[in-house]
């Protein structure tokens, strides 16, 4: 099974969850789990919160972590849709698109108005348990 860390109050990412949960159809090949829920610790996965807030993380059956486009083509492989995604991994596509993520990853909690004031973003501070 291939583990998804995604932020759930990011509607953006809300939304791409659903889908790959669509795809997977109950077959248990995904497992989605919420940066932003209470519960979530980043430390059990060897991470700071702000590092799985800054990008998608993903993680391996071997516990092994993978991170940014690659856990979308993980994730759409896992799902028999890898086809969607394999032009991703072509020589100059795979430098365009990496770099068209880190943008997006860079600028989602702007576009969905979180961690922002004053026109300035960043990664919301986490609360200590």
């Amino acid at each position: 099974m291939f583990t998804i860390l995604i932020d759930g109050d990011c509607p953006l990412c809300r939304k791409e969850a659903a889908i790959l949960c669509r795809l997977d159809r109950g077959r248990g090949r995904l497992q989605l789990l919420d940066i932003a829920s209470p519960d979530f610790n980043a430390a059990d996965f060897g991470r700071t919160q702000n590092e799985v807030m800054g990008e998608i993380h993903g993680v391996l059956p071997d516990g092994s972590m993978v991170t940014g486009v690659e856990v979308f083509r993980l994730a759409y492989g896992a799902v028999g849709w890898g086809w969607l995604l394999a032009p991703t991994r072509w020589p100059g596509l795979r430098a365009l698109s990496n770099a068209a993520y880190k943008w997006f990853a860079g600028n989602r909690l702007r576009w969905t108005k979180r961690g922002c004031k004053d026109g300035l973003c960043s990664v919301p501070a986490r609360e200590s348990a």
